[in-house]
């Protein structure tokens, strides 16, 4: 039995791959849906076509189908299908450009057509035998002009399929030979005839009778559109293709004391390599010398450069602003982060939201219920009034009005211009059903260290036995933590070894040094000399860490974080958009409280104390009370929660971890973010719904307009092909979206 896409992969335990395939062929939706099933009907496949990209995403098994068979396929089908072809260097050959050949077709039709149409339509013009140069004119636009439309449609009826070409080449042929009929076997060859533009088709015309205008208006008016459609593509995907040719083509390695230029797609991990002022940082490392502020904005959208020192992360393809640097190289190829992100943008742009689906499912079957509707029409006229001009009018406007073009570019078009913007603000959407859930949420979750706070800890007070600072930073040197960091940055100078390091999320880490079994961050009991630090230190916000060894704690250290600039407004923002925030944390109440009274948060809006484990409880809780709840984390400890909230927000200043169980990444690592990524999503999700309306209702208002014979093949082709380019032309306009902070 043949597997659907869904049953695929319970069929199976063997990991799925993953490919993107780059097809060529396609002239509309239908042509995506067509080669999308046929490769979902192969065993362990599941495929999403993506007419607007030109591309599919197909993930398979590759015990039982391979690249070769997904190729077959695709070609079976009628198309050609190929591999991403790997970078060419710069001065190899360009491909031809094949929306120069689109508008090379147009402006030649567009020449011929003019005088066709002027003809057609204006009575003075109309020289004796002027019919005979408006075939000679017309001849070339229906035939070569409209060739594209021909060779698909003749193509498609090869496998049994028809498509949006179909319609069209039908209705430009129809009305290309009928003139031929009426010129060459009826009355309209002959000398003296006249023509007028009719609205509405005329009763009791026929041989005499041509629609050479509309034979070549029609085609010029859909190359037309397709040359906006390809334009707008092309202009839609251009924050990706800006973002991916943002990387530096070479770096100044560090070899033997001197510096080599290489290509970037030499480099390897552990090279070190020199950043002049002005340069772009080659890839992601770490600085070893040298001191500089780094422009992040292609990452981040921020235009203040960072600062940037020794064992700071730099990422590859910002700009160094200062002074020099030497970066050691951490990540390389697609492992970097500007690789990461275009992975991301990528995918997203590539799937489908789920309100695309109904679209799909209608143009799958779109086409031949027009054909039909298409021979209704003409036959109902013939048997009604027995006018065989306006039973073919009628029949051909409804063949060139119904094409369902903006039904297919509704919503891929509006999610290449909104992930495309996200990736230039720094929000990072996964998947376009991530859209879907933003409109739903209710209640934002919101992590204190590092998202709320600037997660930066410094220590303040360290109180008990002379020794706790230093044993504590010894064993703290293991783990990662910004409270971690903050010790063994007080500490200073070398610190004796630790063994049998344990880190327990969530109740601290232990280990022994010089032969003594140390925990910090526990939950001993205190004595009472150290009991009132710690009720101070939690009476002011501040965290309050113990330090025991030998089975008691011995000292406590006192450590504050401080609240980020932007969280307090942001959160106002967050509110402002329907969403309620719940700061959750698991700092004591005291530490969790000062954070909630400085960002505007209520008492009953903090949850403190909460184990990671915890966390997931709390979104838990808040779903079973019928909350539909984003979860905004940066760390380890979040990631479990990310992935249990309806939508997820990682800051792309925390772990890869917390990053991977999200829905959205934030690169800016500001609550800002977060609110343009609500905002952002909503309203990419609102251009689509709006595209989608109208794409139906233009469909559903015109189609009857024409089969009752009030609509000219004309006027038809002109509004089949503005629809498409007003669809279009709605999801730019997400270009302009900004965020929330340049809007106020």
């Amino acid at each position: 039995m043949t597997a659907g896409p869904e049953a695929a992969p319970s069929e199976s335990s063997t990991p799925l791959d993953e490919v993107r395939l780059d097809i060529t062929g396609m002239t509309c939706a239908s042509c995506a849906n067509r080669i999308e099933r046929k490769l979902n009907k192969l065993d362990g496949v599941q495929a999403s076509v993506n007419y607007a990209t030109e591309a599919a995403t197909v993930r398979f098994d590759p015990a039982r189908v391979g690249t070769d068979r997904l190729l077959e396929t695709v070609a079976a089908a009628g198309y050609a299908a190929a591999l991403p072809a790997p970078p060419t260097v710069e001065d190899e050959p360009v491909a031809a450009d094949p929306e120069a050949a689109l508008r090379q077709r147009l402006a030649v039709s567009a020449a011929l057509a003019l005088p066709v149409l002027l003809l057609s339509m204006v009575p003075a013009l109309q020289f004796d035998d002027w019919q005979w140069l408006a075939l000679t004119l017309a001849s070339p636009v229906a035939v070569w002009g409209a060739w594209p439309f021909h060779r698909a449609a003749v193509l498609n009826a090869r496998h049994g399929a028809s498509t949006m070409d179909t319609l069209v080449s039908i209705g430009i042929t129809a009305a290309y030979l009928w003139s031929l009929w009426a010129l060459f076997l009826g009355d309209a060859g002959m000398t003296g005839m006249t023509m007028t533009f009719q609205l509405l088709p005329e009763r009791g015309t026929g041989s005499d009778e041509l629609y050479l205008e509309v034979a070549s208006a029609v085609t010029v008016f859909l190359l037309a559109g397709r040359y906006a459609e390809a334009r707008a593509k092309r202009r839609s995907g251009a924050a990706l293709t800006a973002l991916l040719e943002l990387g530096a083509r070479d770096a100044a390695v560090l070899r033997d004391g001197t510096e080599h230029r290489v290509p970037i797609g030499q480099l390897v991990v552990g090279d070190r390599f020199v950043v002049r002022p002005g340069e772009k940082v080659a890839t992601d490392g770490v600085v070893v010398t040298g001191t500089s502020a780094v422009d992040l904005s292609m990452l981040t959208g921020e235009s203040v450069p960072v600062e940037v020192s020794v064992g700071d992360r730099v990422t590859g393809a910002t700009v160094n602003v200062g002074g020099r640097l030497v970066v050691e190289a951490t990540r390389v190829g697609d492992a970097t982060t500007l690789a990461q992100l275009g992975r991301l943008v990528t995918a997203a742009q590539s799937g489908k939201a789920p309100v695309q689906r109904l679209a799909d499912r209608v143009s799958a079957v779109f086409v031949p219920v027009v054909l039909l509707v298409a021979l209704g029409t003409l036959l109902g006229w013939l048997l009604t009034t027995g006018d065989a001009t306006a039973a073919f009018t009628a029949a051909v406007a409804v063949l060139v009005i119904a094409c369902p073009c903006a039904l297919g570019l509704a919503t891929p078009t509006a999610l290449l211009v909104g992930t495309g913007r996200g990736a230039q603000l720094g929000v990072l959407i996964k998947g376009p059903e991530v859209l879907e859930s933003t409109r739903r949420v209710d209640t934002v979750l919101l992590d204190k260290t590092g998202t709320v706070t600037t997660g930066q800890m410094s220590l303040v007070d360290a109180a008990g036995s002379p020794d706790t600072l230093r044993l504590a930073a010894a064993v703290e040197a293991g783990s990662e933590h910004p409270i971690a960091r903050a010790i063994v940055a007080a500490a200073g100078g070398p610190l004796p070894p630790v063994e049998a390091f344990v880190s327990r999320p969530g109740l601290g880490v232990s280990g022994t040094v010089e032969g003594r079994p140390v925990v910090v961050g526990g939950r001993e009991a205190l004595p009472a000399g150290l009991a009132a630090v710690v009720d101070a230190a939690e009476a002011a916000g501040r965290t309050a860490v113990r330090v025991a060894w030998d089975g008691e704690v011995r000292g406590v250290l006192v450590v504050a974080d401080t609240v980020k600039p932007s969280s307090a407004a942001a959160i106002g923002r967050l509110r402002a958009l329907g969403l309620s925030p719940v700061l959750v944390t698991g700092d004591n109440a005291g530490a969790a409280a000062a954070v909630a009274r400085a960002v505007g948060l209520d008492a009953g809006e903090v949850v403190a104390g909460v184990l990671p484990a915890g966390k997931v409880d709390v979104v838990r809780r808040l779903q079973a009370e019928g909350r539909v709840v984003a979860m905004v984390g940066d760390g380890v400890n979040d990631a479990p929660a990310l992935a249990q909230a309806d939508l997820g927000l990682a800051m792309g200043s925390g772990t890869d971890v917390a990053i991977e169980a999200s829905d959205l990444t934030l690169v800016r690592s500001d609550l800002d973010a977060a609110v343009d990524a609500v905002r952002l999503s909503r309203r990419t999700l609102a251009v689509i719904r709006g595209n989608l309306f109208w794409a139906f209702a233009y469909n559903v208002a015109l189609v009857p307009l024409a089969a009752l014979g009030f609509l000219n093949p004309v006027l038809a082709g002109l509004a089949m092909a503005a629809s498409s380019v007003l669809v279009v032309a709605n999801s730019l306009r997400l270009r302009g979206f900004r965020s929330a902070v340049e809007a106020v």
